[in-house]
């Protein structure tokens, strides 16, 4: 048996090398992502009853791997080891599509040679939350793959449990497979999981940062549920990527200065300042929508700075609902519109397995666009989470080749 197979090369189905390549990062190398992230060779993870052991074809780039390079804003390797863990390196890659390649102990629900989508969080089936009927994105034990765990699919080879298994879409290409399902699922969630507040026919939802991977899955599915989609985006290049899209509209955010922490009240003519911004920000949603009226939803990711506003824009008895916080997590509410007009703030994070499935069925029904604005080979990993740390990647989603030998293809190599 060959020890280990270049990127794009892969053994005879079935047969499981000793070492692998990874895109791995090292305590010593945490910094920007083009110093932190190197191709090395490391042995294939073995995998328990009730996991399987996936050959990647394609991996999708999250911002969750730039925060992994940087150490910062958690240590993931320092994390684990204090946890019990071994590993002096990290292998990212929360999203990604791939070949069953083995399977371990009790693995009825996939086999060799299945080609799927892999769902991007683990959870301990056993944790006595889950066994008491907890919604597993909820457990305690639940972790997002490849940034809370290792082994993620920036590899030839990557371990995840079988629940995390999904059909891939046959139409996808192995690069447009592998870049979209984290964050069509955790949109999916903030618009359908929190009843009573989930997006219905006529429901105006606005959408932070609208030509992101989130934004872009964010306006399609709002779609696909008769809501009508206002996108936010940071400049007009990025309007026509939305419309295209399907969002009713788009407002330029940078055409505004009043984001960032609430001023003091005490400080007349600041607050007066803020609150004009407040207010012509909403008559721009009002503009957009041809009346008056407000998003039952808001779909926020950036936190400290647009909170506020998001919080003041949102209808009576709505919700914002974020899965995040880019800009800071310091994010202040006006308590008053909180509490006297009933709105609703919602934390959301990841999906669960039936909110994966019914997303990776949109997608196989092609009613769901992964958005793929550029692919790059496996030696450009670390080039790529570098032009995400620096904003300068282009609007959709992003992939990387593993084990797909060009861009394309639909199948198994043969």
């Amino acid at each position: 048996m060959q020890e280990i197979y270049r990127p794009g090369e892969l053994p005879p189905l079935g047969e499981v090398p000793p070492y692998m390549h990874a895109a791995m990062i090292r305590p010593e190398r945490y910094g920007a992502p083009e110093q932190a992230i190197r191709i090395e060779a490391t042995r294939v993870p073995a995998i328990g009853p009730g996991q399987v052991l996936v050959a990647v074809m394609a991996a999708g780039v999250n911002f969750n791997n730039v925060w992994a390079a940087l150490g910062s804003p958690m240590d993931v390797i320092g994390a684990r080891q204090k946890a019990g863990a071994q590993e002096d390196f990290h292998i990212g890659g929360s999203d990604g599509a791939g070949i069953v390649w083995a399977v371990g102990e009790g693995v009825t629900q996939v086999k060799v040679g299945d080609e799927i989508v892999i769902a991007p969080v683990v959870w301990d089936e056993r944790a006595a939350d889950i066994r008491m009927g907890a919604d597993p994105m909820t457990s305690t034990s639940a972790l997002a793959m490849g940034y809370e765990s290792n082994y993620g699919s920036f590899a030839q080879f990557t371990v995840v449990d079988e629940y995390q298994c999904h059909p891939k879409p046959p139409q996808l290409t192995w690069e447009e497979a592998g870049c979209f399902l984290l964050t069509a699922a955790t949109v999916y969630r903030q618009l359908r999981g929190w009843q009573p507040h989930v997006v219905e026919p006529g429901d105006p939802v606005l959408v932070w940062g609208g030509a992101g991977g989130l934004g872009s899955m964010a306006i399609q599915i709002v779609r696909q549920f008769g809501g009508i989609p206002i996108a936010v985006v940071s400049g007009p290049s990025k309007e026509e990527h939305c419309l295209r899209l399907g969002a009713k509209g788009v407002i330029n955010r940078r055409e505004f200065d009043h984001w960032g922490r609430i001023p003091s009240a005490e400080d007349e003519v600041e607050f007066a300042r803020w609150t004009a911004g407040l207010r012509a920000f909403g008559r721009r949603i009002w503009d957009v929508l041809g009346e008056r009226r407000s998003p039952r939803i808001v779909l926020e990711h950036p936190g400290e700075d647009t909170i506020p506003t998001s919080m003041y824009v949102c209808d009576n008895a709505g919700m914002v609902v974020t899965c995040g916080g880019t800009s800071g997590y310091s994010a202040d509410v006006d308590l008053r519109f909180l509490w006297m007009r009933q709105k609703r703030l919602q934390g959301s994070h990841g999906a669960n397995t039936a909110q994966f499935r019914a997303v990776t069925e949109l997608a196989a029904q092609g009613r769901l666009d992964p958005c793929l604005s550029a692919v790059v080979p496996f030696d450009q990993t670390a080039a790529v989470h570098q032009l995400m740390y620096e904003n300068r990647h282009p609007a959709g989603n992003l992939a990387v080749l593993v084990g797909a030998t060009a861009p394309g293809l639909v199948g198994r190599p043969s």
